[in-house]
């Protein structure tokens, strides 16, 4: 019986090649590679045709899904290489790390998966690339198991007068328990694959006393875990997505694992297609260029191959004229890359997710690891099954699809979504699993929790979710529960929160086929609730709570205005009368309810310039006419500009206060103004110059001469394009 520990680096395409030679030359009778023991029933299905990489093991606690863990692999893995050769040659693979079960509880900080001691040794030796000084150092002058030596002995240097972590020696001895275990039913060769900073630990020779192993792992507490395979992508291997034994570049390791000669060669190729294919001019001259550059930077910097850094700057160089902007593509698409693996359909799934498959087949829907937007027109069943699906996924908190542009959208039988798939989506549906076993029920199921405890503002967001996720139980129970709370709110300001997603149901419910009529009663009777208590809603208001007042005034007046209901817009209106002219209103509301006035008509512009000459006299309040002043205006500038007379009453007002309060009122007055467009504030800037100059109160946008002879030219191609006669 011999025990053989090949220390490998985590997705190293170097040691996956090695791992590979090594396992050839030793045919071992088990393979044991570094894994949360629970994996075990599920290494099998590495066999099948349709398991492609990258993919990860999933390990998550039944009581609590959200507590889980993923253990990825790619192609180049070392760890994937030992499943696929141990199933290739019909040969046993287990796994050997502290148990998922006690790992997921205790939550420690595997600072070891994070130190990467082959980058370590890399750095030391002056080598940017890990897997450059791998080849070098390593390959280049070991052979077979010579490898594995080399870094056992370079490992127990590193690890020397080191202070090993309490979580990492759990994890150790609980891989030297598998590993005794193993050499006790096995009488043939066993081979280890481990990161290589555990080899020294493991070699049978070295081991510690079981006792003390045992001491270690005694007690641990644990809880129930599920395991199984999700697809990973390539994105996610990447350190910068957050996995501590990721990668800088997947795409560059993949092509190292993959190419079978001629690396720079195949890769500057891959790079010149891609900049082609972005409409860059790259000839094959360029390319045999970049590829002799490569090799000549490689031989300066004392290198025996070119290196990454050398093949990207020769590609910057030579490709892209030097310049980095091409080059930021090159790193997303090809040292990156979006690839998404994919698992076989008998992996264990929970019912929901399997739900979702089923679905996304009949939908036609396709997952990508890349961004990828989607238009749907909900005319067509396929498009509004796919709308549904994704709302109801939203409700889950599943973000498959998140919607784009709602404001060009809504209200139309338009949609549009930006899909993106990411790894942690399988968590979440199986978190989402505890509501249902269908993305239907599940959503509903949460709808109802949701609407348990909801006060009308939040319900009136939920009857607007419910009804285009097209939940119909779910819709009746929001709705009932609206109209009981509705009818007991005392709070006006939550009843006008809830009037605009109303509104909205009301007006586009028929872009998907609902009836809305039990939101019409429930909307006409809290819009009258609404009217008869926003007078008291808006005495007394301190600054914050005007501003969320006015926030809301304008959300009840986009909901009314939807609407095309005379009785409701009338009994808003008159609300807003009273507020306008009642004293002790603050300024930001009643100058916002004056201007909602004089664009409805009801009060014409020789009133509003009253209103506002008495509002910004200068016996008033200088901030409460400032805060007036802002609500009157904020919308949009034309106003002022066509209207000199009110423009006027502001310039007179404006040039009339005192020196220091102006000093406190100009960033008032700055935040009023900067929302307008620049056009508009020149356009005010003109109107005030000819007041000014006492140009008087005609409306001009510039003072510039007419030419009549040049407008004269212009005039009949106008009139042809506006369709009028000659």
């Amino acid at each position: 019986m011999s025990t053989h520990i090949l220390g490998i680096r985590h997705h190293g395409p170097g040691s996956a090649r090695a791992v590979r030679a090594a396992l050839d030359e030793l045919a071992p009778a088990l393979v044991l590679i570094e894994g949360p023991p629970e994996l075990d029933p599920v290494a099998p299905l590495v066999a099948a045709a349709d398991m492609r990489p990258p993919v990860a093991g999933l390990t998550y606690a039944v009581d609590d899904p959200a507590t889980a863990a993923f253990y990825p692999m790619a192609v180049f893995s070392p760890e994937w290489v030992a499943l696929r050769w141990a199933v290739e040659h019909q040969r046993p693979a287990r796994f050997l790390d502290l148990p998922a079960a006690n790992a997921l509880v205790l939550d420690e900080d595997r600072g070891a998966d994070r130190f990467d001691p082959i980058a370590t040794l890399a750095e030391a030796a002056g080598y940017d690339d890990p897997e450059r000084w791998w080849e070098d150092a390593i390959e280049l002058r070991y052979h077979g198991l010579e490898v594995f030596d080399a870094v056992l002995e370079a490992m127990r240097t590193l690890r020397e007068d080191q202070d090993i972590d309490l979580g990492t020696r759990r994890r150790e001895a609980a891989m030297r328990r598998v590993l005794r275990a193993a050499r006790r039913t096995e009488p043939g060769t066993i081979a280890v694959v481990c990161g290589a900073w555990h080899a020294p630990v493991l070699v049978p020779a070295d081991f510690p006393t079981a006792t003390s192993d045992t001491t270690l792992l005694k007690g641990l507490p644990s809880t129930k875990v599920a395991a199984t395979w999700v697809p990973w992508t390539s994105t996610r291997l990447a350190r910068a997505s957050g996995y501590g034994a990721g990668i800088d570049s997947p795409g560059w390791y993949h092509h190292l694992f993959t190419a079978p000669d001629e690396v720079v060669t195949r890769w500057l190729v891959r790079v010149a297609r891609l900049l082609r294919g972005e409409q860059h001019d790259v000839s094959s001259a360029a390319v045999i260029e970049a590829v002799r550059l490569a090799h000549a930077l490689a031989g300066l910097r004392g290198r025996p191959l070119p290196g990454l850094a050398e093949v990207m700057e020769s590609a910057q160089a030579v490709l892209s004229g030097g310049s980095p902007v091409p080059m930021r593509l090159v790193a997303r698409k090809l040292l990156v890359g979006d690839i998404l693996g994919h698992v076989p359909a008998d992996t264990p799934m929970v019912p929901l997710a399997r739900d979702l498959e089923a679905n996304r087949k009949r939908l036609r829907l396709k997952r990508s690891a890349a961004e990828q937007t989607l238009e749907l027109d909900l005319r067509t069943e396929s498009h509004l099954g796919r709308s549904k699906l994704f709302h109801r996924l939203l409700l889950l908190d599943v973000p498959w699809g998140r919607p784009a542009e709602i404001a060009r959208t809504r209200g139309t039988f338009r949609e549009s979504w930006v899909l993106e798939w990411r790894p942690e989506l399988e968590v979440a549906l199986i978190e989402a699993s505890g509501h249902g076993s269908t993305i239907e029920q599940a959503a509903t199921s949460v709808v109802g929790q949701r609407a348990a405890d909801a006060d009308v503002a939040v319900l009136a967001e939920l009857v607007e979710t419910t009804l285009v996720a097209d939940l119909p139980v779910a819709l009746a129970t929001v709705l009932s529960a609206l109209d009981e709370r509705a009818a007991r709110q005392h709070d006006t300001t939550r009843l006008m929160a809830a009037v605009e997603p109303m509104a909205r149901v009301r007006r586009y419910g028929n872009v998907r086929r609902a009836d809305t009529e039990l939101v019409q009663r429930v909307l006409a009777g809290v819009v009258t609730r609404v009217a008869v208590g926003l007078p008291a809603a808006c005495a007394a208001l301190d600054d914050d709570a005007a501003a969320e007042v006015r926030e809301l005034v304008d959300g009840v007046q986009r909901g009314i205005a939807l609407l095309d209901q005379p009785e409701l817009r009338a009994e808003w209106q008159r609300a807003l009368g009273v507020v306008a002219e009642q004293p002790g209103v603050h300024g930001l509301v009643s100058g916002r309810a004056t201007r909602l006035l004089l664009d409805a008509a009801l009060i014409d512009v020789t009133e509003a310039g009253r209103r506002l000459s008495l509002r910004l006299s200068l016996a008033a309040d200088a901030v409460q006419a400032a805060g007036w002043l802002d609500g009157f205006l904020s919308g949009e500038a034309a106003l002022l500009i066509h209207e000199p007379e009110l423009l006027a009453v502001v310039d007179r007002w404006a040039t009339g206060v005192d020196g220091e309060v102006f000093d406190h009122l100009l960033p008032l007055l700055r935040r009023t103004f900067a929302d307008f467009a620049a056009a508009e504030r020149r356009g005010i800037g003109v109107q005030v110059g000819r007041i000014d100059r006492g140009a008087g109160g005609t409306v001009a946008t510039a003072d510039v001469e007419v030419d009549p002879d040049r407008a004269a030219r212009v005039l009949p191609k106008l009139l042809e394009i506006l369709g009028s006669p000659a």
